[in-house]
């Protein structure tokens, strides 16, 4: 298939479709401004003289998070030592019925200004799987910006700037983690990460709700953020600003189902995603080259054999698991679980599986808070593994060979005032990088890792 003609044939596709849902943290429906909100504890409601509530009344609605984090590699990783991040996250939403009699249309814009030592994984762990989810270089950048028409409270249409990460292979409870994120998988088997944070790209989203149970997603988009290179993919597109659109694309659909939503509802509450991507590109044999032999081979070509295209499937699971009276869907007892493949022959980790439980709101002294325990684990595809071996048996060299990387968090929430909540936190991961070989002594792995620290969240 042409470049270029993914693009035509299914934008022709989604255009004729149009569609919108709600789960999680799609489509806020009262405009972009946190819902806990550190506002309510100011002099005045944090709106002295009244801007922001006239503002919300003519249909422009704003709101700023700010996250903080210290975060200490104590024993094992690349090094031991301290990072300190920081993420000021500012989103803008216009209601353009309010604003301009449009009714249905809306934009939505967010602002990141990343600063800080740039997270533990680049500095201190070496690790794949998630550690810290604000981890990213210092810039200003932009996020999302992008227009959205709804019609008939079922469809939505929505084109410009975007992530599919808040959407796409989103778990309901897992956020209540640092490590939450755009899992591994698919993330380093797609040229620059895919449109995941901190990097974002334009394309198109739909969605449909055939009922409020369901909703189906279907979103195309360009399938590299930050375009070819050998850098960091952040440093390619510095400022979010780069708008590429002649890469190949990235389609993502998804199904979900939902029940016990509803504030008033007793039963136990929860939701199943299943969902499949694929990208248009061409990528790497991890093993062999153009001829067929092992790239580590005195006789390769040392040209990668070129593959067509790659493939995902993955499901998420969420279960309330106990359900307090008058509680809501995010009290209690909160199960959930991911697990998303990819092929062997062209994706570093083919199978990923992460999962962890919370206890939320079950301490009457502290009615706000909540703790729990995830997992993540990512497996080393075994063409990646064979190519470890092959270095072995051409060269002599005794390279470490890589198999996963299994990583353990444990936090609480501590909710200070309503909108600022601090996590305390401590993190364990065994085979950083998947046993990638340690950059200090490189016929040995990197070692187990231990990390602990604390992130606040403040929302206005």
């Amino acid at each position: 298939m042409a470049r270029g003609a993914g693009w035509t044939i299914l934008a022709v596709i989604i255009a004729d479709l149009a569609a919108t849902g709600a789960f999680a943290q799609s489509d806020p429906p009262k405009g972009v401004a946190p819902a806990s909100s550190i506002a309510g504890s100011l002099p005045s409601k944090g709106d002295p003289f009244g801007n922001r509530a006239w503002l919300a009344d003519h249909g422009i609605t704003y709101g700023f998070v700010h996250t903080a984090e210290a975060l200490s590699n104590v024993k094992g990783g690349i090094k031991r030592g301290t990072v300190f991040d920081g993420k000021l996250e500012t989103v803008i939403g216009i209601d353009f019925g309010k604003l301009a009699g449009l009714d249905g249309l809306t934009m939505f814009s967010n602002i990141l200004q990343l600063h800080g030592d740039s997270g533990p994984g680049r500095n201190l762990v070496g690790n794949l799987n998630t550690v810290s989810n604000i981890e990213a270089l210092p810039t200003t950048r932009l996020s999302e910006l992008w227009l959205q028409q709804t019609a008939g409270g079922m469809a939505s249409l929505r084109a410009g700037q975007l992530v599919v990460d808040t959407e796409f292979l989103y778990s309901q409870y897992f956020s209540f983690f640092m490590s939450s994120d755009w899992p591994t998988n698919p993330a380093v088997n797609i040229p620059g990460g895919g449109a995941a944070y901190p990097l974002a790209a334009p394309g198109i989203r739909l969605k449909i709700d055939p009922t409020p149970q369901t909703t189906f997603l279907l979103s195309l988009l360009n399938g590299d953020p930050a375009g070819p290179g050998l850098n960091d993919p952040e440093l390619r597109n510095r400022h979010g600003l780069d708008f590429r659109v002649n890469d190949p694309p990235f389609l993502i659909g998804e199904l979900q189902y939902r029940y016990n939503q509803a504030p008033k509802a007793t039963e136990l509450a929860g939701g199943v995603r299943l969902g499949a991507w694929h990208h248009f590109g061409s990528f790497d044999d991890l093993r062999f080259d153009s001829n067929g032999s092992s790239l580590a081979s005195p006789l390769s070509t040392g040209i990668a054999r070129r593959l067509r295209g790659n493939d995902g499937v993955y499901a998420v699971i969420d279960q309330q698991l106990y359900r307090p009276a008058g509680g809501d869907a995010n009290s209690g007892i909160l199960l959930f679980s991911r697990a998303a493949y990819c092929p062997p022959d062209r994706s570093l980790n083919d199978f990923y599986f992460d999962g962890g439980i919370i206890f939320a709101g079950l301490i009457p002294a502290r009615p706000a808070d909540a703790f729990g325990a995830s997992f993540l684990y990512a497996h080393m595809s075994d063409r990646a593994r064979g190519l470890d071996r092959d270095i072995r048996l051409f060269t002599g060299l005794q390279v470490p060979l890589r198999d996963y990387e299994l990583s353990f968090e444990f936090t609480y929430g501590a909710a200070i005032v309503p909108g600022w909540t601090i996590y305390p936190t401590a993190h364990l991961i065994f085979h950083p990088g998947g046993n990638a070989p340690d950059v200090r002594s490189p016929a040995g792995p990197t070692r187990n890792s231990v990390v602990i620290g604390a992130r606040s969240v403040m929302q206005y």
